[in-house]
């Protein structure tokens, strides 16, 4: 199972690629692909996927009688990133980039890096098509400035220009090489229309440790969490009253008010088109929501000995021992949502923390609390505890990852109690 995420981690360098990963696995497992575009003819019993814009994707399970209720693994597939502009040209040899979301820039800086994400060309037939791309036989480099020509940084700390000092270098030759002639090596097209191309490591996702307990890597912020739903997904048990779905979003780390974001009415509108199915009227699908629960599964801070004036000394989780529920105002989880996975979590002897942080440093948010407001179901927030988020290279304990696949998957087949005694 391990390798089967780590080898997910290095087919995934952005949330293209990671859409693409995701579909061929549930290809693999039967579920059937759906297009929004056309019209669908769902049956009970039967598994489905759909995807928006190659970065997001629905995946669920039907079952064969009428639903009471759904469960929502819900999670997001892209990461902070240097993003390429579209325009490279102003001066030969280097790429223009902007900041896609929070990245933690000094991770960036002197790494062997390829250029990978979706680009939209025109074919000879004149047809607009999307292609992915991983450009890794010529790695480009943010060089950074030598200690010599700045010898207060490490009292000052690193300052970085975003506009001037994140630019790579991909040749010195005076002339440079034009980006479509460098994608023309790849794909066969007549005109680049549009690319989303991003930078990105080159280092592949490895165990480390004395007994290769803990897993580094880009992007487990939060690809953990994806995998770990997509996983529970497909070895849950099918419920006979029960809708079970998993969701992966792009445009979390920019804010999610987006056409692919989670503040989208995708799963609203997914909702309404599963509806027909079993002839269920406008009220039968409030009545289910209220019964119903949604995870919103993403990465989690751990303690760091390093800088442990950091953390909330009562409620900071530690890396390998457990996946841990989220608290804070920004959050979606409420006493009774956490109530009801603790109660999971005990009677399958699945180890589980907490994380709230510092009461003077503000948390971090992700897709919980607007799919809660939006879709008026019930969510938790939880997730792996990490080392180093946002960084180029963060760290996680393997079995972390073991323990929340096993939690996803008994809260997709199990019914989640309320305090108050209903489901």
């Amino acid at each position: 199972m391990l390798e089967k995420f780590v080898r997910f981690l290095n087919r995934s360098p952005t949330a293209y690629h990671a859409t693409r990963e995701i579909g061929a696995l549930l290809a693999e497992e039967h579920f059937i692909p759906l297009e929004e575009r056309e019209r669908w003819e769902l049956k009970p019993g039967e598994s489905y996927f759909v995807t928006r814009e190659d970065a997001l994707l629905a995946a669920f399970r039907l079952p064969e009688k009428k639903p009471i209720s759904l469960t929502i693994l819900a999670t997001h597939i892209d990461s902070p990133a240097l993003k390429i502009k579209p325009e490279i040209h102003h001066e030969p040899g280097l790429l223009n980039t902007e900041l896609y979301g929070s990245p933690l820039l000094h991770t960036w800086l002197d790494r062997d890096l390829a250029i990978a994400g979706r680009i939209i060309t025109l074919a000879n037939n004149q047809e607009c098509e999307s292609h992915l791309v991983y450009l890794d036989d010529y790695p480009v480099i943010i060089p950074s400035l030598a200690l010599h020509l700045d010898r207060t940084v490490h009292e000052k700390g690193l300052q970085i220009d975003r506009q001037n000092h994140l630019r790579a270098v991909y040749t010195i030759e005076p002339k440079g090489t034009p980006l479509a002639e460098w994608l023309l090596k790849h794909h066969s097209f007549k005109e680049l229309l549009s690319v989303d191309l991003f930078l990105v490591p080159m280092e592949k996702a490895s165990f480390i440790g004395l007994q290769s307990e803990l897993i580094a890597s880009y992007r487990i912020d939060n690809l953990s969490s994806a995998f770990a739903a997509l996983e529970a997904l497909m070895q849950a048990k099918r419920r006979s009253d029960a809708i079970q779905m998993a969701l992966f979003w792009d445009h979390e780390e920019i804010g999610s008010k987006t056409y692919r974001g989670a503040d989208s009415t995708f799963v609203a509108d997914i909702l309404e088109r599963i509806r027909p199915s079993y002839q269920m009227d406008s009220e039968d699908l409030y009545r289910l929501k209220s019964r119903s629960f949604c995870l919103s599964c993403d990465a989690a801070h751990a303690y760091l000995p390093n800088f442990s004036d950091k953390f909330d000394p009562e409620n900071t989780p530690f890396i390998g021992q457990g996946p841990a529920i989220k608290y804070s105002p920004r959050y979606a989880t409420t006493s009774r949502t956490a109530a009801s996975l603790i109660h999971l979590a005990k009677r399958h002897q699945i180890p589980l923390q907490s994380y709230a942080s510092r009461s003077d440093i503000p948390s971090g948010s992700t897709v919980g609390s607007m799919m809660s407001a939006n879709l008026g179901i019930p969510t938790v927030d939880l997730g792996i505890g990490c080392w180093a988020m946002h960084s180029i290279r963060e760290t996680m304990a393997a079995q972390d990852e073991i323990w929340l696949i096993h939690l996803l998957q008994k809260a997709l087949e199990e019914v989640l109690i309320h305090p108050e005694g209903g489901s």
